[in-house]
Order: structure tokens, then C-alpha cells, then sequence
């Protein structure tokens, strides 16, 4: 790995900012079926950079910590769960989220000597640089905190904001919609100068768990389902600790491509042009994340070369709040999302019309998803654990071009990157809208560097003969 250095200056709990002189008392989060099922998930771990070019730590220090801290304080108001931990009491029947205003949020305080350009950049650099900007979330036998943050100064450069947050309480729109309200109040504080800046509807969270409703109990369910496979590789059924993940590898590159509205409009046409000449009927769903993913794992097991037969498995999320029966509010906060997976074979993804191919599965995945239960498609997730054969191809998603993460300003501009930093440690590849044209995706990928090459290659040439 490049050498550079991370110099922690301090780690800090921010509370929630407070006027009451009253008696503090604990209070209780459910979680529901959604939130179970990611319950022993690892952290999604985002890094947000931020682009100053005559930033000193005098500036630093007296207005951009300050600021931050201060409007945490604020965003935790509205957030109070966040604050918390998760806990299982011996009699309950799940775990669940226990808060109080004496509660507060870690944060990481430090400085990098990293070569602030190259970690920032799309061009391919070594994955694991990015894992000291990135902060732990604590998790144990017994509690698992909900978020940590880290605040890295590069001097003379600009700062990142990390974010590490558990996946039973924050699925991608929940936590988005927090560090937009944190940015939000940021902001406000300086451009305002209000000493208690309010939040827009839209970035007002709601916690009302009665809105997800469980008939059939399937979070105890889902509770009996992962402890009970847990349980067969550690002493401690009832444990909090988050599954292992794949782990990171030394040489692994880390690398942002992009798809341009043009690309994207291209590659609808050719997808159409093909089922035209088949004739088929069938009405295709081709939005972008269709044509995105459809494009990007079929570079991916193109890459990967090898043996033809073997299977590839393709794992992507969908938001039910607007699905559930009767739908639930946009701001609600949490997790409400259904998980469908795909089972292909590599070789017909490497055919010429490997891409055609994908699309369709992709949409017709997609189109079932009007006539699917949102509990039976977690369900289906579980019957496969276990299941999967070795050698097999995992491909998935994380993050989303509809979610508007280069939105964030705090009140110093929009961020110069955003990365998910957390996708080295499932084989996922992130998913964002583009910074620089309206209408395109950026994706982000860790990959061997042999593979990164080669995707590079695929990626590339594919898109010059579109």
C-alpha cells in the first residue's frame, strides 16, 4: 500500500443538543421483519470528500470542526435512535434499539498524510487506502452501536466525512436522507446564522414502526432463522457481532467508471434493436439500473474468464415503501427493502449478446416484483443461505443513482467523491449518480487487479461499438 500516515487527534461522543433539565429516561426502537433480516449484515461504510485547496488546520480547527459538531448535536434531535444501541434483554423475543438523550455518536477526529488526489480520484488505486479514512462501528456479543463518523483533515487540500452505520437500522435512502439533514443544518447554521435551524418535510425522519405490519410474525421468524444458522458456528446463539465479511485483499484495486446519459440511451437502443429482431413481446423494463447492472456484470464475468458452466448469482435490493399495501410514508426511517436474486450461467453472459441477455432477466426480475410479497422474497434469501455452490460468481449492489449523494454540502460545496468503501468487503459494486452530467451513473468496483484490468478493457471497447 502507498505510505502515508493517519494521525488520530481525538475520538468524541456527540449528544444530542438539549435544553431539558429533566429526568432522563431510556426508550425502546422495535425492529421490524425488514430490519431483521439485515440484522447480522456488516456496516455500509461510506466516505464523502471534500475539496479545499487553501484549508489549514487553523480553519479546520475553529470553523469547520466546530460547525460540524454543532449541527451533529442538532441533526440528533431529530434522530434520537441513532444514538443508541442495539440490545437483546434475556426475556425479548428479538433484539431492538435502546436510546436515551445521554446517548451520543462517535466521532473520530484525525489527520491524513494521503495524497488526498489519488484517494479522491476515479482513476484505479489501491482499495485498502481508503480503510484508515473509514470509522469502526462497534458491535459485540451483547450491544452494536448504530453509526460512527470520522472527520480526516488533509491539509492544504480538503477534509472526508466517514460514515459507518449498522444495516439493521439504516437501509441506502435512510442513510442518505441523515447526512443530508446533517449537511442541511450545516449549512443553515453558517448561511443563516440561526441558532436552531429546522429540517424540510422531506428530511424529517419517521421512526413510526406501526406502519410496517407483521401479521404472521416473520421477525421472530427471521430471528430464529439467522441465530439458528449462527449457532452452528458460535457457542453464543443470541450474539449481536455482525457476520464476517469477505475481507479485504492486499491487491485489490479500487476504480469509478462511468455511464453517460448517451451511453445509457445507446445501450437501450441496442437492447431494444435485439428484441425487435426475435420478435418477442415482451415488454421490457429498461431503466437505468437495468441497463447499469445489466452492462456492468456482464464486463464483470467477462473478466472474471474461466469456466463457462460455472454459475453466477446476481443479488440486488428494491425499496417497498411505496410497494407495501397500504404504502408508507417516504420518510420513513429504517430499513424497507426486498432482496430478489438471479441464477445464471456465465458462459450465456459471455455469448456477443451477453448483455442483451442480462437486460431481459433483469426486467422480467424486476417486473415480478408487482406480484411479490415483500416477506416472500426475504424468505427466498434464507432457503438459498448455505446453498450456493463453490466457485460461484456473486455479483450485487450497493448504493443507488436515485439517492443524490453529491448533493451533500455542509456549507464548504458539494463533495468531489463519494465512494462506498465498504463494497471490499462483499463483492458488491456501488451505484451513484454521476457528479459531472446530468442523467449518468458512476460505479465503483474493487476487484484483483488482473480482473480490474481486464473489466477495464471490456468496459471501454464495449461502449466504442455500441
Amino acid at each position: 500500500m502507498a505510505e502515508h500516515t493517519l494521525k488520530v487527534d481525538g475520538v468524541i461522543r456527540v449528544s444530542p443538543n438539549s435544553d431539558s433539565n429533566g429526568s432522563i429516561t431510556e426508550s425502546t426502537l422495535p425492529l421490524t421483519l425488514f430490519d431483521i433480516f439485515w440484522l447480522k449484515f456488516h456496516p455500509v461504510e461510506r466516505l464523502f470528500f471534500y475539496e479545499l485547496t487553501d484549508l489549514t488546520h487553523h480553519f479546520f480547527d475553529s470553523v469547520i470542526l466546530p460547525n460540524l459538531k454543532r449541527s451533529l448535536s442538532l441533526t440528533l434531535l431529530h434522530y434520537l435512535p441513532l444514538t443508541g444501541k442495539i440490545k437483546w434483554p434475556p426475556q425479548a423475543p428479538k433484539p431492538a434499539v435502546f436510546y436515551s438523550p445521554n446517548d451520543g455518536v462517535s466521532v473520530t477526529v484525525a489527520e491524513s498524510s494521503a495524497n488526498f488526489d489519488r484517494v479522491s480520484a476515479d482513476d484505479i488505486h489501491e482499495a485498502l487506502e481508503l480503510r484508515p479514512l473509514t470509522p469502526e462501528l462497534v458491535t459485540s456479543d451483547e450491544f452494536a452501536d448504530m453509526v460512527a463518523l470520522q472527520i480526516t483533515l488533509f491539509p492544504n487540500k480538503g477534509f472526508s466525512i466517514g460514515v459507518s452505520t449498522h444495516h439493521a437500522i439504516f437501509d441506502g435512502k435512510s442513510s442518505t436522507t441523515f447526512i443530508k439533514s446533517w449537511a442541511h443544518l450545516c449549512k443553515s447554521l453558517m448561511d443563516e446564522d440561526q441558532q436552531s435551524p429546522s429540517l424540510p418535510p422531506e428530511l424529517t425522519p419517521s421512526f413510526d414502526r406501526t406502519v410496517i405490519k407483521d401479521p404472521t410474525g416473520a421477525d421472530v421468524s427471521f430471528v430464529e432463522k439467522w441465530f439458528g444458522l449462527e449457532g452452528k458456528h458460535s457457542s453464543n446463539s443470541r450474539s449481536l457481532k455482525v457476520f464476517q465479511s469477505f475481507g479485504t485483499i492486499e491487491s485489490f484495486g479500487r476504480g469509478t467508471f462511468e455511464l453517460t446519459r448517451e451511453d445509457l440511451k445507446k445501450l437501450r437502443n441496442r437492447v431494444e434493436e435485439y428484441y425487435q429482431v426475435k420478435e418477442s413481446k415482451n415488454k421490457l423494463h429498461l431503466s437505468t439500473f437495468v441497463l447499469t447492472c445489466a452492462y456492468v456484470f456482464v464486463c464483470m464475468v467477462k473478466a472474471r474468464g474461466g469456466d463457462r458452466d460455472r454459475e453466477v448469482v446476481i443479488g440486488f435490493t428494491a425499496d417497498y415503501r411505496t410497494r407495501l399495501e397500504p404504502p408508507i410514508p417516504s420518510n420513513y426511517f429504517g430499513n424497507c427493502l426486498a432482496t430478489l436474486v438471479l441464477f445464471l450461467k456465465a458462459g450465456d453472459l459471455m455469448e456477443e449478446k451477453g448483455f442483451e441477455i442480462a437486460a431481459d432477466k433483469l426486467s422480467e426480475a424486476i417486473k415480478g416484483l408487482e406480484n411479490k410479497r415483500a416477506v416472500e422474497a426475504l424468505e427466498e434469501i434464507f432457503d438459498l443461505y448455505g446453498k450456493v455452490k463453490e466457485g460461484t460468481q456473486i455479483l450485487s449492489t450497493s448504493g443507488s443513482n436515485r439517492f443524490g449523494v453529491y448533493e451533500t454540502d455542509f456549507g464548504w460545496g458539494r463533495p468531489k467523491k463519494v465512494e462506498i468503501v465498504s463494497i471490499d468487503r462483499n463483492n458488491s459494486v456501488s451505484l451513484a449518480e454521476s457528479r459531472r452530467r446530468h442523467g449518468g451513473v458512476e460505479v465503483g468496483l474493487v476487484l484483483d487487479k488482473n480482473e480490474m484490468d481486464a473489466f477495464a478493457s471490456f468496459f471501454n471497447d464495449g461502449l466504442i461499438f455500441v
